[in-house]
């Protein structure tokens, strides 16, 4: 990286191959903070045996409502080389799981790409999914094809005044949009095996936040009116207003039944068929893992 980090839309010039920590909060080395089966997906992800979801440290993005805040903030994780990282995928698959599951990786592409070769070439054969914030730039994600085969980004904001103000990324829609379509391009339709487990595709998620359903409306709009039945819709009801929260009046607060509903109504309205809901009660911090290092050291 000549002139500094340019992996992610940030650009920030980092000298993060010799430590110095970029706007990700990371230097280059990787860090990793869990390692484990995850059985809170989307269904055609985690099924019965679960996902294999490595979580990495650190994060391009500046989301205030974080719910993975303790590690996207780098205040937890362990580094390991990029030959344990293949070592990880590998274990992961042994147990069982139905996909490698990369969460938040970006920042550490070079790295998991080559953990991704080793590992494939020692005989990882299950599915691999880059789950992401969906801020990345579409050149980089050209580096991960043939490496990944199910794409999971987030779809925040349609507006770039809530992106600014909530991610600090007002370019946000203008860079998810970029690295959607690579990754379409990248999946095609979506594949999936006998037992309707996704094995190719695209799933886009949108988190409904208090107070802005018109922006998850106009989300809705754009994903529909491009992509159509390209892609699979996550609509989540998972926003957990945390204690820091109360800097933010508008945040600090659950989304109400009323406003989903709202939302979960205009994809029906839009005639979306190829999406996911979430029923019952999908707040609160039971729903977020443990970042104590689980899987990340060789046993």
């Amino acid at each position: 990286m000549n002139g500094g980090c340019r992996l992610c839309p940030r650009e920030c010039g980092a000298d993060r191959v010799h430590g110095e920590p970029g706007y990700c909060g990371m230097p280059m080395e990787l860090y990793v903070a869990r390692a484990a089966l995850h059985y809170w997906e989307e269904p055609c992800i985690s099924g019965a045996k679960g996902s294999g979801a490595v979580f990495f440290s650190g994060c391009t993005l500046r989301c205030v409502f974080c719910q993975n805040y303790e590690i996207a903030a780098g205040t937890a994780g362990k580094k390991i080389s990029p030959g344990r990282l293949a070592e990880i995928f590998l274990e992961l698959q042994e147990q069982g799981a139905n996909n490698i599951n990369l969460v938040t990786a970006g920042h550490f592409l070079p790295l998991v790409v080559s953990a991704l070769v080793r590992a494939k070439n020692e005989g990882l054969s299950i599915p691999v999914v880059y789950n992401t914030g969906g801020y990345e730039k579409a050149d980089m994600l050209r580096h991960l094809e043939g490496l990944v085969d199910i794409w999971l980004p987030d779809y925040k904001y349609e507006s770039s005044k809530l992106a600014e103000q909530y991610s600090q990324a007002a370019d946000y829609p203008e860079r998810a949009k970029e690295a959607l379509f690579e990754m379409v391009r990248q999946a095609g339709k979506p594949v999936y095996d006998s037992r309707g487990m996704m094995l190719r595709g695209v799933i886009v998620r949108h988190l409904v936040l208090p107070g802005c359903v018109y922006d998850s409306k106009d989300v809705l709009d754009y994903l529909h009116d491009t992509w159509g039945r390209q892609i699979w819709v996550s609509i989540l009801n998972q926003y957990t207003p945390l204690s820091h929260m109360k800097a933010y009046p508008g945040l600090n607060r659950r989304v109400t039944e009323a406003e989903y509903d709202e939302v979960v109504g205009y994809a029906c309205f839009l005639g979306m068929q190829q999406v996911y809901i979430q029923e019952g009660d999908c707040v609160g911090e039971s729903f977020i893992p443990a970042f104590d290092y689980n899987g990340v050291e060789k046993q």
